[in-house]
């Protein structure tokens, strides 16, 4: 399933007067493919792609991704079975966009949100996981926080 997007449109951070670019995903096609299956099975919504500029030439890219599965109750997808598939939304969402893009990106931030949370709010009764990546020799790779 590939991704289509609207067009970029350029916000400025208040802090650091960082350029982060937002992108978020057309209207679905209503002929497009069905879901791809996670690996734990959930399935998630794309919420938003932020391309952050961390100055001087480095550039994170953040997908957020909308998680239901993950709310606390029965049926919930754990850390574990998430971590799976941040990795994998990572290797099929983030890498393909890196492909079409010239920015040199060091770290990939991919979160998961049991809700809709506004980007660097405070949501404690909110269930959110985050993992970050490094884009080395076409496949995301691991970083601890």
């Amino acid at each position: 399933m590939r991704l289509r997007w609207v067009a970029a449109v350029a916000v400025i951070a208040a802090s650091g007067g960082a350029v982060a670019w937002l992108l978020r995903p057309s209207p679905p096609d209503p002929v497009a493919e069905a879901p791809v299956a996670l690996p734990s099975g959930q399935e998630v919504a794309l919420i938003e792609a932020l391309w952050e500029d961390q100055g001087g030439g480095p550039w994170w890219l953040r997908l957020r991704y909308l998680a239901p599965a993950i709310a606390a109750g029965a049926g919930q997808v754990d850390a574990d079975a998430a971590t799976d598939d941040m990795l994998a939304l990572c290797r099929r969402d983030a890498l393909p966009m890196l492909e079409s893009d010239s920015r040199p990106v060091e770290q990939i931030i991919v979160s998961l949100s049991a809700e809709a949370v506004e980007f660097g709010a405070s949501a404690p009764d909110v269930m959110q996981y985050f993992d970050a990546y490094r884009p080395e020799d076409g496949d995301c790779i691991w970083e601890e926080f």
